[in-house]
């Protein structure tokens, strides 16, 4: 997807770069921290660029079954030190922003923009990106993922003679080579794939959480041989996705299973002639089941194992407002309506959304108009 005009301004950009910083949204999911750790360790690791001091700044906290992503502790929560996020921001020579379209995506964190007055890079797979915001855009709406983007990127640079001109001391390419001392042999590999990722375990491990994430488990937006090629060359870098796997999705408290129930029982709302299912939570609901960050995950998607539901849509009260995700099966556009009336946007069949008004305003919006944009089958 990415042109080389685009490769070429970022590996221009990364020319003796020696202090990098990556931003990504709100409420960091799996994308968010996958795509912005997996740039991280690369970066770091590759021998082109020297080492380069590389911090990743969040908005707010990321669940906690992100924790155990490589690099993760090392993230600045801007919500919890704003300090060092603007020291930061004040240092670096360049930013790259990753997963968010526009500057209100991050939340306050928006108050660090004027304080990066190096060259930004998006990357990014949300429609209509703010072309103001940065320097270079690689935005691409069919992509399943920003780490798709990601990865799509390291390729790029890694084949591109001009990038690995100023290499560092062949030690330190003899230490990248080992990340791959397992692979099977040159030959068989170029037959195999074209890509040339040379990532470290550590790297591919974060990047596949983030296509893993973004796709549902590769339920959605996945529909792509590209990607499967992708997974295999992470495979082939070392990573344990059954492990992965694990460590996302396996490792809830009782609390989040019982709210789960109650979301089900009490709370889901069939509208059948339009197959569509709503859920919805109010923060003393969330009080309720002791609610933490990312309890919630994947409950949208619970609706859609109902045989005639191919519509859901998910909504959270939270803080100071509705949090909304979407999901659908087939061809059924849930992000032109999440853009049209919850200031949102995403995928075909994943997308989100929020509104400032009562979680009951949201619904009555929702229901006042889902049936113009949702198909009647």
């Amino acid at each position: 997807m990415i042109t080389q005009t685009q490769i070429n301004a970022v590996a221009d950009l990364l020319k003796g770069k020696k202090k990098i910083a990556i931003l990504t949204h709100l409420s960091p999911d799996g994308d968010a921290m996958g795509s912005s750790l997996g740039l991280k360790n690369w970066l770091q690791d590759c021998p082109a660029l020297g080492g380069p001091d590389v911090r990743v700044i969040v908005p707010n906290c990321y669940p906690d079954f992100l924790a155990w992503l490589p690099a993760a502790q090392e993230s600045i929560v801007y919500a919890l030190d704003k300090e060092a996020a603007e020291q930061v921001a004040r240092e670096a020579d360049l930013l790259f922003c990753l997963d968010f379209n526009e500057p209100k995506r991050i939340g306050d964190a928006e108050a660090l923009f004027p304080l990066f007055t190096c060259p930004k890079v998006l990357v990014d797979h949300h429609l209509n990106p703010d072309h103001a915001m940065v320097d270079v855009i690689i935005s691409y709406p069919e992509a399943p993922a920003a780490s798709y983007l990601v990865l799509e990127l390291i390729n790029a640079l890694n084949t591109l003679s001009t990038f690995h001109a100023q290499q560092s001391s062949e030690p330190a390419r003899k230490e990248l080579s080992t990340f791959h001392a397992q692979r099977s042999s040159e030959p068989a590999r170029k037959e195999l794939s074209t890509f040339n990722f040379q990532l470290s375990t550590r790297t591919a491990t974060c990047l596949y959480c983030g296509l893993m994430t973004d796709t549902g488990n590769f339920a959605f937006n996945s529909n792509n041989p590209v990607l499967y090629e992708m997974i295999a060359e992470l495979l082939r870098a070392g990573i344990n996705k059954d492990r992965i796997f694990d460590a996302v999705f396996n490792q809830y408290s009782a609390n989040r299973m019982e709210l789960m129930g109650y979301c089900l029982f009490r709370k889901m709302k069939i509208y059948k002639n339009y197959h569509t299912a709503l859920i919805t939570l109010s923060a003393s609901e969330l009080r309720r089941f002791n609610y933490q960050k990312g309890d919630s995950e994947g409950f949208v998607n619970l609706p859609l194992q109902i045989s005639d539901v191919y519509y859901s849509v998910f909504m959270r009260e939270d803080a100071d407002r509705i949090k909304i995700s979407f999901r659908s099966q087939g061809e059924r556009p849930v992000n032109i309506f999440a853009h049209e009336f919850f200031n949102g946007g995403g995928h075909m069949n994943a997308a989100g959304g929020e509104s400032f008004n009562t979680l009951d305003t949201a619904v009555k919006t929702f229901e006042a108009h889902f049936r113009d944009f949702f198909k009647k089958e």
